[in-house]
């Protein structure tokens, strides 16, 4: 069906239910970045295929509300559609909740599917329709009415984590969090979220797109955890092992009616952000709730040292294939570009390069590979649509990440393809100068990612330039890509956590010059504690990506002396790590790629 069939069919049953307005978010019943094919209802609905935004229906209107980083791929996938974009955040765009509260008629009826809309989302929505007497109806699954030929859900195998992995025991882990929970006065905590429940029993899966995560729901008593999960993806060894710490196996949809059940007397310890809506309605009115951040957020967030050895291995799995991926690239170019090659080639072939290092899983995330004009596009997505083939004079931006038995990654390089202009050298050598400024620096404890931002971006302010995404995210362990509590961006309300020891944040600048070309270089930092005197304990960065900056994309005029100092210095540990793998042309080319300037 064409887009403006889905949307009539949908107002069709909007009608037949008594719904004035309709909501289709990007979720599945665990608030996960991304979701499996199963609940990809608003791509479904819309035909925008990025990772984050909400479709609202109407009678008569049906809108897009999507962040900075999709504005572009939103203009292209709904035109000729009726669905109007919303860019969020900027001047004169309602917010959803704004916009619903004000189109709401009196009296109206907000419908959506409760499992796919968080608690705190939906108990915020239904404190403000009760200016106009609106109420809600959560139990609505208007689009798998439509949807006729919609996937079922994962049935694939789950993994478990040997301690060499995860560093830490399944009962060490449990023990952390019932201490949060007693001092918060909770008897049972319920986990909706899977990078926590995956984290929290070192247990894995491969239900979502690019994360390796296990479709579940836990709650965890005071001796007890009652695990919500298809039994058939766990092997009797992984059922044995969690036997041991008292996780009692249950269907996994079993939870909606098991909630209902809880007495007075329980204490509740929930996430509004992470519990959904459905769930929290069926848990009983006289139940108490405490309120608060999912105690497994930050301690997942915070990696011990098997961790961090473990994810530093896969940064060198990754580095040598990159390296060898940016060879490649400088080739093809050398040797003259063959028509053949195109974003979806070079997209795959960095793909074989990462599977050639023993231990590869998948993709951490949707690959961007742009070329020239695409890499302008945020978090752009090549297709047989949309492909571009390699051309030289211009930029390739590749923002790839990869999921090994030892950690996640997330990397960006842009590569010059042949000569490029001064114009585009200027535009790198800034992004190059936020990139190596906020690598190298020295911090309170106690500091945000707030605090720090405008080292990344000073360079391009200077210039009058901006890119409007956030400069860093959290990295999970085998988990989500985009990690919480800890970001870089100058707003507060976005990036307030400090940074605490063991955290894995990416450092990733840009600039994006819609119809020409985009920028972005990305590394990955670890947080670590340095000198302790009698001013603090001092933090600071170690930088744990090891793959080139491309000097022919740099306009040396531009780097003063300390950004001489921190590219030489990087490109020295590059060197040094990557060096042992590589032989013949690629080890000389990789000797010039790093050579000191």
């Amino acid at each position: 069906m064409e887009v403006s069939q889905k949307l009539a069919k949908l107002r069709e049953l909007m009608a037949k239910n008594g719904v004035d307005i309709y909501i289709i978010p990007t979720a599945d019943f665990h608030y996960s970045e991304y979701v499996g094919e199963h609940f990809k209802a608003r791509a479904y609905i819309s035909g925008f295929t990025g990772s984050a935004g909400t479709v609202v229906v109407t009678k008569d209107f049906a809108g897009l509300w999507t962040d900075g980083r999709y504005f572009l791929q939103a203009t292209n996938q709904l035109a000729g559609t009726e669905i109007e974009l919303q860019k969020m955040g900027e001047p004169n765009v309602p917010t959803i909740a704004e916009f619903i509260t004000n189109n709401i008629p009196n009296n109206g009826v907000l419908g959506f599917d409760g499992r796919v809309v968080t608690f705190g989302e939906g108990k915020d929505l239904s404190a403000k329709l009760k200016k106009k007497n609106a109420t809600i109806n959560y139990d609505l699954d208007l689009v798998d009415e439509i949807w006729e030929d919609r996937p079922s859900l994962s049935k694939k195998e789950a993994f478990a984590l040997s301690l060499e992995q995860a560093g830490e025991s399944v009962d060490s882990k449990l023990a952390r969090v019932r201490a949060e929970m007693s001092e918060v006065g909770a008897n049972i905590h319920v986990i909706t979220t899977l990078d926590d429940i995956g984290w929290l029993l070192n247990i894995r899966g491969m239900d979502v797109d690019f994360f390796p995560l296990l479709l579940s729901y836990a709650i965890v008593y005071e001796n007890s955890v009652d695990l919500y999960v298809d039994e058939t993806k766990l092997s009797q060894t992984i059922k044995e092992n969690l036997a041991k710490s008292n996780v009692n196996l249950k269907p996994y949809n079993d939870i909606y009616e098991d909630v209902k059940h809880f007495s007075y007397s329980d204490v509740l310890l929930v996430d509004p952000a992470r519990l959904n809506y459905a769930l929290f309605n069926n848990v009983p009115k006289e139940v108490t709730m405490v309120e608060r951040r999912n105690p497994t957020i930050l301690m997942k967030a915070m990696k011990n040292d098997v961790e961090i050895n473990n994810i530093i291995k896969a940064h060198v799995k990754d580095g040598v294939a990159h390296t060898k991926f940016i060879y490649w690239l400088k080739k093809l170019v050398k040797d003259g570009v063959s028509d053949k090659e195109s974003e979806l080639t070079a997209s795959k072939k960095l793909e074989d390069l990462r599977r050639e290092q023993g231990g590869y899983i998948c993709p951490s995330f949707d690959p961007i590979c742009g070329q020239g004009s695409n890499g302008a596009i945020v978090h752009y997505s090549s297709s047989e649509e949309t492909n571009l083939p390699l051309t030289t004079g211009t930029f390739f931006l590749t923002d790839t990440g990869a999921n090994f038995n030892e950690g996640s990654t997330d990397i960006t390089r842009t590569t010059a393809m042949g000569v490029v202009s001064e114009e585009l050298k200027r535009d790198y050598t800034r992004v190059l100068q936020g990139n190596l400024r906020l690598s190298k620096m020295k911090f309170k404890e106690g500091i945000s990612g707030a605090n720090l931002d405008l080292f990344a971006r000073c360079a391009l302010w200077d210039n009058y330039q901006d890119f409007n995404h956030g400069t860093g995210h959290g990295v999970g362990y085998l988990g989500n890509i985009h990690e919480g509590p800890a970001g870089i961006h100058w707003s507060v309300a976005r990036a307030a956590e400090p940074f605490r020891e063991g955290m894995v944040i990416t450092n990733e600048p840009g600039l994006y010059i819609s119809g020409s070309h985009g920028i972005r270089l990305e590394n990955e930092l670890v947080v670590r504690k340095t000198v302790k005197n009698e001013y603090g304990q001092f933090m600071e960065f170690e930088v744990i990506t090891y793959v080139p900056f491309d000097l022919e994309a740099i306009a040396f005029e531009l780097l003063n002396e300390d950004d001489k100092y921190e590219l030489n210095n990087y490109h020295k540990k590059v060197y040094e790590v990557i060096s042992p793998y590589l032989e013949g042309e690629e080890l000389e080319w990789l000797k010039e790629a790093t050579r000191e300037i």
